[in-house]
């Protein structure tokens, strides 16, 4: 048998092994030596549309210490308002203005989310490297006609063909504006003020004091942040971006010129998400979870290929002609207005935060209560007419092109008040779904969500505006009252008689009050409807 240790074959191959080994060792022994030293960073030099950047990464507790808000740059300092981090905009400055001004109130939220979620993600975020001699016109690092004869972005490549290296970044040398990642830079450092003195000022939008803190130990109360993963979260690294403020061979208008249109690029190329988009994305919201779900499960909204889809996943509004029955985002409305009752804590404990995830247990029970809703509403006349009718000709006032039947029932902002007013009875006041549903069956048999477009409709004045013919979003919240009205939910006296005045206000057009008769009464006049 022949050994493999005098195959030259085998001597070669342990050979490359060692040496690749070896070259791997000394790599890192280098690497080791220069990403040590605090001036210079490994970085990745990449190139479009003519500028060049440079690609890395750095721990939060640097990009909060080292990195400045783009309106310190010193060509706004004339205009510069200390107090707000702000430019104050004026005839002068409008031209060298190249963000927008900093929301303070958005930082508290940041904070918590940064803190409280264990999976968080901020993008990447582009800065701007400047030195000290952009704003000295007698530097020597600009010519005689006005041009830079160098970058402000001092970089030293470590491959042939320049694609690798290391970016000075000394503190004495450069100093570094954040042109895009602005309020992440904000959120980052709110994270390291509250982890070293353990509470965060709240602001107003323009960084005023809003009388309350984020404390560590509401944290802790609140979302059982662990205070060791707390003490960790500056070190973790966010993804960052460096371009140069002047470029060689430019002059100090065409500089500036060229780093406003990189951010207003960027800007314009980061197109927001549609709620609707956002509601089919959400993982982390209960109420848009359950909403999916039924979107695609339930009988009344499932897509079919006999039939035109019923759910508009993008847009939040339902055209007069679509064949859709409702919207993605009315859905989550939907959800949110009728579970909330239930599950209260699925909302955010602060407005602007992220919700937590409700359990899968939980989530289920929200599913079925849900769907025992939809099943409710297929049980509707109204919808019962969807076998062999589309969706446009019961949407439609009278008065549009072909007419229609000016059902409430096709438009996204009553279903959510129906939803709306169906929680508060059955969660909150113990009412019977099932026996809920039978009376709505017959106000629905007898008409009582059609015709909305005329006064002798329940709904006219509160979700159709007789001014303008078209359907009115604001009277969502007295359209759900009314349905908790009609529906045995109100007994007080006070509260009717505040209910009666908010719909005779309703029906006052010009102040002109118009009863139920279509004729001008006195607002006293307009009663409400007897109950169910």
């Amino acid at each position: 048998m022949k050994d493999s240790a005098s195959d030259p074959t085998a001597d070669i191959a342990r050979e490359y092994l060692e040496r690749e080994n070896k070259e791997k060792q000394v790599l890192a022994l280098l690497l080791e030596k220069f990403l040590g030293r605090k001036d210079q960073i490994l970085v990745q030099k990449t190139e479009m549309g003519g500028t060049e950047a440079y690609v890395s990464s750095v721990t939060l507790e640097w990009f909060a210490g080292r990195v400045h808000f783009a309106s310190g740059l010193p060509l706004f300092q004339k205009k510069y308002n200390p107090e707000t981090d702000n430019v104050e905009i004026d005839a002068d400055s409008i031209d060298e203005i190249q963000q927008r001004p900093l929301d303070w109130s958005r930082q508290g939220p940041l904070v918590q989310y940064l803190a409280a979620r264990h999976n968080h993600k901020f993008a990447p975020v582009l800065v701007v490297i400047n030195q000290p001699w952009v704003d000295n016109p007698k530097a020597a690092e600009w010519d005689s006609k006005g041009r830079a004869t160098k970058s402000t972005t001092d970089f030293i490549p470590l491959d042939k063909d320049a694609k690798v290296g290391l970016l000075n970044i000394s503190e004495d040398d450069v100093t570094i504006y954040a042109l895009d990642g602005q309020h992440r830079l904000m959120g980052v450092q709110g994270l390291m003020e509250l982890i070293k003195t353990r509470k965060l000022q709240r602001y107003k939008k323009d960084k005023g004091a809003d009388d309350s803190f984020i404390t560590v130990n509401d944290l802790i109360e609140k979302y059982q942040v662990d205070l060791a993963y707390l003490q960790n979260l500056p070190k973790e690294k966010i993804g960052i971006e460096f371009i140069c403020a002047v470029a060689a061979g430019e002059t100090r208008t065409e500089a500036r010129r060229r780093v406003r249109s990189i951010f207003v690029h960027v800007n314009l190329m980061a197109a927001p998400l549609t709620k609707g988009q956002l509601t089919q994305l959400n993982e982390d919201d209960g109420f848009a979870i359950v909403a999916r779900k039924i979107a695609v499960t339930h009988p009344l909204l499932e897509q079919r290929q006999e039939r035109n889809p019923r759910v508009n996943w993008n847009s939040a509004t339902v055209a007069s002609n679509s064949t859709v029955l409702t919207t993605l985002q009315a859905l989550q409305d939907m959800s949110e207005r009728y579970l909330a009752q239930k599950f209260p804590h699925w909302k955010p404990l602060e407005k602007g935060l992220i919700p937590m995830r409700p359990e899968d247990e939980e989530l289920e029970q929200g599913i079925e209560e849900f769907k025992k809703l939809f099943d409710s509403l297929a049980s509707l006349s109204s919808y019962k007419i969807l076998e062999h009718e589309d969706t446009p000709a019961l949407r439609r006032f009278s008065f549009e092109k072909d007419g229609g039947e000016g059902n409430m029932l096709f438009r996204p902002v009553a279903q959510v008040a129906l939803a709306q007013a169906l929680g508060i009875l059955v969660f909150k006041k113990g009412f019977s779904l099932a026996d809920t549903f039978k009376k709505l069956r017959k106000f629905d048999q007898q008409g009582g969500f059609s015709g909305m477009e005329y006064p002798q409709s329940l709904w006219y004045g509160v979700l159709y505006d007789p001014n303008k013919k078209r359907v009115q979003v604001a009277g969502r919240d007295l359209a759900a009252k009314l349905l908790v009205y009609i529906l045995g939910g109100i007994q007080e006296q006070i509260e009717r008689a505040e209910l009666r005045k908010a719909l005779a206000d309703a029906r006052t057009v010009e102040d002109k009050t118009i009863g139920f008769d279509g004729k001008f009464v006195e607002p006293k006049a307009v009663g409400l409807p007897p109950v169910l």
